[in-house]
């Protein structure tokens, strides 16, 4: 990456993006919803289950003029997910000012690994084992999602639940290659458990990005 590039990406003038794209948001309290996705590269949480793993190495996703991303979006909708990679990695000061001022609705989904940035009207919290969320990122979450790939991370689930603020939405979502296991086991314990709701990968399920 060039020191120029550097630089602006420092300011979040450019953002090494993988992928930007318009669809259906598929999980979580907004399922259903048409939403431009935009997302950035680089992570180092290291999921196993991770099903973008071509999105961890920012070397490979060439940095891109904020302003440009911004341009793309108002194209379609009122709605934008920033996501990964792991989004917080970068400075998104800048670009959710810019979609903001445009009317445009921002939302993150992140694992809260790393130091709070940017303006939010949706604030979606995936904690990971491997990279706990900062202790401040909890209180910013307005949704939990918390991904369910074996037993033991009802445990994990009901620890960080206790993190974020009453007004939190809590899903558990059931990880894609254990779904025919797990999702009997979440319907249960969702009907012993009410503060709970369930989130699907519905995009899946439609074949949509």
């Amino acid at each position: 990456m060039k020191k120029k590039d550097t630089n602006l990406i420092e300011k979040g003038l450019m953002l090494p993006l993988m992928e930007e794209f318009y669809t259906i948001q598929g999980e979580g309290e907004h399922t259903g919803t048409a939403a431009y996705f935009i997302r950035i590269g680089g992570c180092d949480v290291g999921c196993h289950w991770c099903d973008v793993k071509e999105s961890w190495d920012v070397d490979i996703h060439p940095a891109t003029n904020t302003d440009v991303i911004v341009s793309n979006a108002k194209k379609f909708t009122d709605t934008v997910v920033i996501t990964g990679g792991e989004p917080l990695m970068w400075n998104l000061d800048y670009i959710t000012t810019e979609l903001q001022k445009k009317n445009i609705k921002t939302h993150i989904e992140t694992s809260g690994a790393y130091p709070y940035s940017g303006k939010w009207n949706w604030f979606c919290l995936s904690p990971k084992k491997t990279m706990l969320p900062l202790n401040d990122i909890y209180e910013k979450a307005d949704e939990l999602k918390m991904i369910i790939y074996n037993k033991n991370d009802f445990k994990f689930a009901e620890e960080q639940a206790q993190k974020v603020s009453e007004n939190c939405k809590l899903f558990l979502q059931p990880e894609w290659s254990k779904r025919e296991k797990m999702i009997p086991m979440i319907v249960d314990y969702v009907m012993q458990n009410p503060k709970w709701k369930i989130s699907l990968q519905t995009h899946k399920y439609l074949d949509i990005p």
